[in-house]
């Protein structure tokens, strides 16, 4: 990888970025927020610059979620390809507002849509990340029943990432609802095991075993936290950090 700007200052070279699909809707409940998608891309282009390997899985819950399908008695799998799909309209936003930056990158998809996205092949992925470029990953891992959560531990592991980012609303994880309850305790670290234990709903439970068996650290932030990505390349403490 060629380093770029201060490349001293960088604890992880290849990070893997979670995207909610609820994030980039902002403070809309549906659709997509520009403004919001605009300081993803910054803080994005941010880290690109310091020489930093970029993957980002996005989620589709501002469009579809297939939970929402299931509730409305639709198949379950069908359900969950329409959330697939929902993924790929957001990466597909996400990779015009970087490329705005003038950022090069690629979106690559479990799904067949060669017309919008290159088919996801892990070497190809690793290549366009040896080439400088940011690689968005959306259409989960293809199959229904599985979470972009999981979808995003599988990539982090294939591409070799160093870290798996997940971005929230809240600045780490917490012992019980914060949004619930104001005497919730934030916790800074943790490891697998307890996270699985106290079923505390991080990631769900197949993405939080990958990253166990596969000693991937997992850090939980608030995107929305000023320069909160390069905080965390760049070895700051902040959010909780899950190992």
């Amino acid at each position: 990888m060629t380093g770029e700007g201060d490349s001293e200052l960088v604890k992880f070279r290849r990070i893997l970025l979670k995207l909610s699909g609820e994030a980039l809707a902002g403070d809309d409940r549906y659709g997509i927020s520009p403004a919001v998608v605009r300081k993803i891309a910054g803080e994005v282009g941010d880290v690109f610059r310091l020489g930093v390997d970029v993957a980002i899985v996005v989620g589709g819950g501002n469009i579809f979620r297939g939970t929402t399908g299931k509730a409305l008695g639709m198949d379950r799998s069908t359900g969950d390809y329409m959330g697939m799909l929902a993924t790929v309209i957001n990466a597909l936003a996400l990779q015009d507002a970087l490329e705005k930056l003038e950022i090069p990158s690629r979106v690559m998809t479990a799904l067949q849509m060669q017309a919008v996205a290159e088919p996801y092949v892990r070497r190809r992925a690793i290549r366009h990340l040896e080439k400088r470029r940011v690689v968005i990953l959306s259409g989960g891992t293809g199959n229904p029943f599985f979470t972009t959560d999981t979808a995003a531990s599988l990539r982090a592991i294939e591409i070799g990432a160093e870290i798996l980012m997940k971005a929230t609303k809240v600045d780490g994880v917490y012992d019980m609802d914060p949004m619930k309850n104001a005497e919730a305790k934030k916790i800074d670290t943790i490891s697998y095991l307890d996270v699985i234990q106290r079923q505390l709903r991080v990631m769900d439970l197949t993405a939080i075993s990958l990253c166990m068996d596969n000693v991937l650290p997992i850090s939980v932030f608030d995107l929305f936290a000023e320069n909160s990505i390069r905080k965390i390349v760049c070895g700051e403490k902040i959010g909780t950090l899950i190992s």
